[in-house]
Order: structure tokens, then sequence, then C-alpha cells
């Protein structure tokens, strides 16, 4: 929040508010527009009551020309503000287009409910509105007690006819956002989540298919979007019928402007310009309020959207550009560590407590289901019902800055994402490709060979999500992408998950050249053929740490444990009382 006098203003006002120049432009432009409004009018009062009376030919040809002057003087107004505003429109994108992208992956990762998506949506929306008629239609209200004040001057009955028509128009603007925002809101989150559901099974479409659950999963699908026609057609119906009454409204206006300046003709209280002027005048001054009726619900969306997109930056401030740390050596430190999940009444990590020294590897095992890929996560920062202390080099990991920070860790997460481009921009993080660091990740991986074999080498596009890649080489291309640079801190969730013996035995060499360059690495697995790499080991269980030290000091324990395990079976159980003997362990 910025604090300016005694009001402090959002982010979002704040930058708004460095549009006030071209706002100020598009009123004055506004004014000028408005203003040149009436020289039809005039025109043909001049026409009906001079020129007619007079049959002078030169005082018509003046007339008109002037009047062309004046329309040509407020189409260059009108064509300026629209100018001014769609320049501002842009420029209001470039100043907020970053800071609404990064707020919403932070957003993303906390899972607040936002997206990218959503957020540029909104960003747009805004842009849309404060470049369309409904902004024009504000500047121009100010303006309409001009057009009412001529008609006063016109005839008072004419004054006070039009404000009745005002003020009903009023009310059914009133009216329409009363009754058609909810429904419209309903239909529209109905549709979104009709769409979300589809999009996620398109994504799973061969193992669907494969498996015939397609004809399954059509019933479910199709309830979600019969839900989404109905509300949607309840909020058409009743968007057309206030739509209908609008027409009604302003059909009678015009007709009822004329019957009345025709009323007062026939009683010789207005010259028949007059009549045709103030029904033209009539229109103009309720134009505006027409407009507002036609654009309400597009101001409720855009204040909507601007009230969402105020909150994401609030929630997720802009991180200080001036905060700036020497770089890290990979110190790691956890203590206390819990992890929760939304709608999950126990921890998933309850109280994990480790500390790893730069230049170490540890392995982390554990069941299915014991935390692991979780702990992956806080060590990265990225889970976002964490507590407890992650430390790096003695600071909190969401201390550092992470545009800083991201270059000195490497992650490889179970479900590998890579991204539409070439394998060599996926494996440089889409940076700036540093070709000598490109071949080295590659290497380091076991990948460049394989990458050689391609028609394009390393600018061989991957498809979306890689998908144009198996398994295997996704796996390894992440693993390059992870080791890119010079990486103080590697976190590996499976990854030779889907690697051959020759991938994992690239996959070993790779971690020990992580070591031997001071890099703390961090590899969960199920396979032993892995701990050979090992220097330290850490065992999970329900979340909780069961063993945590050097390699050979846990494996002698957890060895023994077991041989304790098996003699406690394999002994003879003691007699009970009945008969009975307790179940083994």
């Amino acid at each position: 929040m910025k604090k300016t006098g005694f009001f402090h203003r959002s982010e979002l006002t704040e930058a708004l508010w460095t549009f006030r120049r071209e706002f100020i432009v598009v009123g004055i432009f506004s004014m000028v527009a408005n203003v040149l409004m009436l020289a039809p009018t005039m025109y043909m009062l001049q026409v009906f009551d001079r020129v007619m009376s007079s049959r002078s030919e030169l005082t018509l040809i003046v007339m008109s020309l002037i009047t062309l002057f004046f329309f040509i003087v407020m189409a260059f107004a009108e064509w300026m503000r629209s100018r001014v505003l769609v320049h501002a429109g842009l420029r209001l994108d470039g100043v907020l287009s970053t800071r609404v992208f990064n707020a919403s992956f932070e957003a993303r990762l906390s899972q607040t409910g936002a997206s990218v998506v959503r957020a540029f949506t909104d960003l747009i929306q805004i842009r849309q509105f404060l470049t369309g008629n409904g902004i024009l239609a504000f500047f121009d209200i100010p303006w309409a007690p001009i057009y009412l004040a001529v008609l006063f001057f016109l005839h008072p009955v004419l004054g006070y006819a039009a404000l009745v028509f005002a003020a009903i128009q009023g009310a059914l603007a009133w009216f329409g956002h009363r009754h058609t925002v909810a429904p419209s809101e309903a239909a529209s989150k109905a549709t979104s989540e009709s769409g979300a559901y589809l999009q996620s099974k398109l994504r799973n479409a061969e193992a669907l298919e494969s498996m015939g659950m397609v004809h399954n999963l059509r019933p479910h699908w199709a309830k979600r979007h019969a839900k989404a026609l109905e509300l949607h057609g309840q909020a058409q119906a009743l968007t057309h019928r206030i739509s209908a009454w609008s027409k009604l409204i302003r059909y009678s206006q015009q007709s009822l402007a004329l019957g009345i300046g025709a009323l007062l003709v026939i009683d010789g209280q207005l010259s028949p310009g007059g009549m045709i002027a103030a029904n033209v005048l009539m229109g103009r001054a309720l134009a505006p309020i027409d407009m507002l009726v036609g654009t309400w619900r597009s101001f409720i969306g855009a204040r909507s959207a601007f009230e969402r997109l105020e909150d994401l930056l609030r929630t997720h401030p802009e991180r200080d550009a001036a905060l700036s740390r020497v770089a890290p050596k990979g110190d790691v430190l956890v203590r206390g560590l819990v992890a929760t999940a939304p709608g999950r009444p126990l921890p998933i990590l309850k109280g994990v407590s480790t500390a790893a020294p730069a230049g170490t590897v540890t392995v982390v095992l554990g069941p299915s289901g014991s935390g692991k890929s979780t702990l992956a996560r806080c060590l990265m920062g990225i889970w976002p019902g964490a507590s407890g202390e992650m430390l790096l080099d003695g600071l909190p990991l969401d201390g550092w800055d992470r545009m800083e920070l991201g270059p000195y860790l490497g992650y490889l997460p179970q479900d590998i994402e890579l991204f539409e481009g070439s394998i060599a921009e996926n494996i440089a993080r889409f940076g700036q490709v540093d070709p000598e660091k490109v071949i080295a990740a590659a290497r380091s991986a076991g990948l460049h060979e394989m990458i050689l074999r391609f028609p394009k080498g390393y600018d061989t596009p991957i498809g979306e999500a890689g998908n144009l890649l198996s398994g295997g080489q996704r796996q390894r291309v992440g693993l390059a992408r992870a080791m890119y640079g010079d990486p103080v801190m590697v976190v590996l969730d499976e990854p030779n998950a889907n690697l051959d013996d020759v991938g994992e035995a690239a996959l070993v060499r790779a971690v020990q050249e992580l070591k031997s360059k001071g890099c703390t690495v961090f590899l969960i697995t199920h396979r032993p053929g892995i701990l050979a790499v090992a220097d330290r080991l850490l065992v999970l269980q329900d979340g909780a740490v069961v063993a945590d030290g050097p390699r050979d000091a846990v494996l002698d324990a957890l060895r023994a444990g077991h041989a304790a395990a098996a003699a406690a079976q394999s002994s003879p159980p003691a007699a009970t009382s009945g008969g009975l003997q307790p179940a083994p362990v």
C-alpha cells in the first residue's frame, strides 16, 4: 500500500493514478465533443425558424459550412480521446503484466486459487473496459445536464420529460444490476467447472480410451454441462427480458418526446424547429444513461476483476529489488518441519529435522505415502503449508529472492514438466542459452550422444510438454536442466523411475560429479543401487524420521532392526489364557 496524504492507495490504484494526465486529456476532448453535440440542434433551429422563413440560400450555405466545421472538430475530438485511451490501456498492460505474472505464480504455489490465466484475464478485462464505450459513458454523463438545460430553455415540459425518462432508465439499470449479476456469475462458474472437468480428462485421453472409460465418464461431464446450460439459459432469459424493457422505454421516449413537442407546437408554445431539435436533444441527453445500461455488466465485471487483481497484488507484494545476498554454499539445515495440506486432518510431515553439509549426498528412503515428495518440495521452498525452519547457509529459504536464488538450485520432480521449445532451451531453463553450459549439463546427464542423433541436435523441438520424447528421455532432459549452470543444491525426486540400466549408470555418474563440485544433493528413490553414492541416509515413515545419519551407520541399524524383528517372529509365541496366541507384529 502506498500513502498519499491521508489516503492509502493500493498498488493497482497507484498504477491507475499514474494515468491521470491521460484521463484529464480524455475529459477535455469529451468536453469538446459533447459541447459540439449541440451543433445539430442549433442547426435545426436556425434552418426551420430562420432559413425556411427568410428563404436565404447564402444563410443556409454559411450555416451548413459552420456546422460541418463543428462536426469535423467533434469527430477529431472523438477520435483523439479513443486513441488516448487505447494507448493508456497498452501502457497499463506494460506496467502491470510482469507484476501480475509473478504474483500469479506465487499465488499458485501458495494454493490461494489464483492462476496465471485468470489474473491476465482480469487484467485484459480492466484494459478493455478502460478503452471501450463503458468508460466513455462515464466521461459523457457529466455533460448531460447541458442538454437538459437547453431542453428546459426550449420549454420546461421538455426538461421535466427528459428527467422522467432518465429516472426510468436509471431504475432499469439498477434493476438489471440487482437481478442479473448473480445468475450470470453462477452460469460462468458452472461453465468453467464443466470445461475444467473435460480438460482434465482430455489430458489423460490415452488411458481413458485404452481402458474404455470414456463412456463411463461422459455422464459425469454431461451432468455438469447440463447444469451450466440451465444456469446460462436462466441468465440469458432474464437479460433478454431486461433488454426488451430497455428497448420499449427507449422507443417510447423517442416517440413521446416528439409527441410532446408536437403538442407544444399546436398550442403555439414551441416552433416546429424547436420540436425537431428537442427530439434530437433529448435522445442525446439520455444517450450516456442508455449506454451505461448497456455496459453496466461490463462495468461490474471490470470492477470484480479490479478487486480480484487488487487482492492478488496485495497478498503477493513485489519483492524488494534491492535484496541481494552472496552466492550460497549449500549448507542445508531443517528443524521441526511440519507440512500440512488442505482437507487433510493430520500433517504430512511431522517435525522433520535433518542437516546436510555442503557437498554431501543424502538419499531419502521410505514407503509410499511417507512424505518423501512433500519433503522435496519443502526443501525447494514451494510447499505452501509448511512450518518450521528450512535454512540455506543459515538463512531462511523464503528470505531469498527467488530470481536470484533460482540459478543456484536444481529440481527434478516426479512429474517432469518440459515446455514447448528446443532441447537446448529446456536445459537452459528458457534463459539465455549458453552452449557450453548446455552441453556440459547434457554430458553430465548422459544425454549428449543421444541429442546428437536427433535431426536438429540441441535445436530439436520437443513439442508441447515434451510429448515428442520418451519417458526416459524426458527424465534425462529434466536431470540436465536441474544440473544446468552451477547449482549448490539439487533435489532429485525419483530420478531413476523411467531409466534403464544405462540411464541409471549415467545418473550415478551425474550425482558423483555434482558431489565433486561441492553441490548438496537430496535424492529420493526406491532403488537400492543408488545407495552407493550416498553419504547420508534419511528414512521416513508416516511423515516422521525413523533414521538419519551416515549411510553405513543407518544401514547397520536398519539391518539390526530387521534381524531383531525376524528373530521375534520366528521365536515360539508364549501361551495365553484360553489357548489364544498374539498375532505376529
